[in-house]
């Protein structure tokens, strides 16, 4: 049992929540600027002014509650996720964190205090970059990472541009520049996730706080060649762009497993044009996710994947390697995580030190402002999957940490 976070609440938001889906019964599909993420971001809206908060929506459709301070002149610590999702992912991964952010507020609500400092709670956009093939944009806007005049030029898989999409959404890009946070604008940010793992459940353990996130990278690949009747194209006449890419698809994991050191590869998306059964490919497309604990590790990685992608030109092919994105590895504030770790401590919860092995919007935040990180445990180590599972009872006890920290920032 939780001794301060409402578990029947959180699983209420948690649950009304994942009923904006575009699969329902099929996973939680929620992509950026879609029908389902409107009437989501409006639940979210609904749900954090209950909670005594003060919402607005920025120009590329980050939602802030913001619980004023009694010193309103102090920059806020901000707290939250993302609420986007992957295709058929799981209801906790995001969500969590963001319902981890209102239910804090709903306990400075219940206990009547009003903190010093102010609190703000956010949910994000566009973190697994599901529809424009680029990760933690909200948080690369914020901080400046992510040039807002690019926006233009990066598209969903019909070609519908970012701005576009947003003028569809019913935002204004001429606001655009408004997004990118000012130097010191925020005292700390503060990120709740599911640990998308198996140690904690392993080990039976309460909560992880995370002192560092690995180094990852990502790459879009594409094979050129030329299409062709099935029928009555000889083989040795073929250009067949879908045979030169899973020529370098069968060794690519290799890589990984010669390099070791905790290196990881996958193969996550996989687009064929035209995309007929009776057309030779002329096209194919596919991302490259590449991490590891050591940012030469990934450089190296890289470098080799480059090899393997160049190695398949000739013969009427053409290839190209676009690095989408690359967030070296990130050491988490020392002084947050001591006092993250304290709290849990203080509450009688098993806890443990952990390096995060997927890059959360945490990793991009540390850069720009002290930044701490909770885990909760995840059934079976399940996630990006209807399956991905958190014990509601889990989850208010890591939220009993994010409020016992924020209780003491804000005295």
């Amino acid at each position: 049992m939780s001794k301060f976070a409402n578990a029947d609440r959180i699983q209420s938001m948690i649950e009304g929540l994942d009923q904006f889906t575009a699969t329902p019964g099929a996973g939680t599909t929620r992509f950026t600027f879609s029908p389902e993420f409107r009437q989501a971001s409006d639940y979210l809206r609904a749900k954090m002014q209950e909670a005594g908060l003060v919402v607005r929506e920025d120009a590329v459709g980050n939602l802030f509650g913001r619980l004023e301070g009694s010193n309103t002149h102090l920059e806020p610590i901000l707290v939250g996720s993302h609420f986007d999702s992957v295709p058929n992912g799981g209801k906790f991964d995001g969500p969590a964190g963001v319902i981890a952010g209102i239910e804090a507020a709903f306990l400075f609500q219940d206990h009547a205090i009003t903190p010093h400092r102010p609190i703000e709670v956010i949910a994000m956009i566009e973190e697994e970059g599901s529809r424009f093939g680029s990760g933690l944009m909200a948080s690369r806007l914020l901080t400046g990472k992510l040039n807002t005049k690019e926006l233009p030029q990066i598209t969903d898989g019909d070609g519908v541009s970012f701005t576009q999409a947003m003028q569809n959404y019913g935002l204004d890009p001429a606001q655009l520049d408004e997004v990118v946070l000012p130097e010191g604008a925020i005292h700390a940010f503060l990120e709740l996730h599911i640990e998308q793992g198996p140690v904690l459940e392993t080990h039976e353990e309460d909560v992880a706080i995370v002192d560092r996130i690995v180094c990852l990278t990502q790459l879009r690949v594409h094979i050129y060649g030329n299409a062709g009747h099935a029928g009555t194209t000889p083989m040795a006449a073929r250009r067949d762009a879908l045979v030169g890419a899973v020529s370098a698809l069968s060794q690519l994991p290799d890589l990984a497993h010669k390099i070791g050191q905790d290196a990881v590869l996958t193969v996550g998306k996989l687009e064929v044009k035209p995309g007929g059964a009776n057309v030779i490919p002329d096209e194919v497309a596919f991302t490259v996710d590449i991490r590891a604990p050591s940012e030469d590790v990934v450089r190296e990685l890289v470098d080799q994947t480059r090899l393997v992608i160049a190695a398949v030109e000739g013969n009427g092919l053409r290839a190209e390697v676009q690095e989408d994105l690359f967030a070296p590895s990130i050491m988490l504030s020392t002084e947050l995580h001591g006092c993250l770790t304290k709290h849990a401590d203080q509450l009688g919860l098993k806890s443990r030190t952990m390096v995060s092995g997927a890059g959360h919007d945490a990793m991009i935040m540390a850069d720009y402002t002290p930044t701490g990180l909770i885990f909760v445990p995840s059934r079976a180590g399940v996630s990006h999957s209807p399956d991905e599972w958190t014990d509601y009872d889990q989850l208010a006890r890591g939220v009993d940490v994010l409020f016992s920290t924020l209780r003491e920032m804000t005295e």
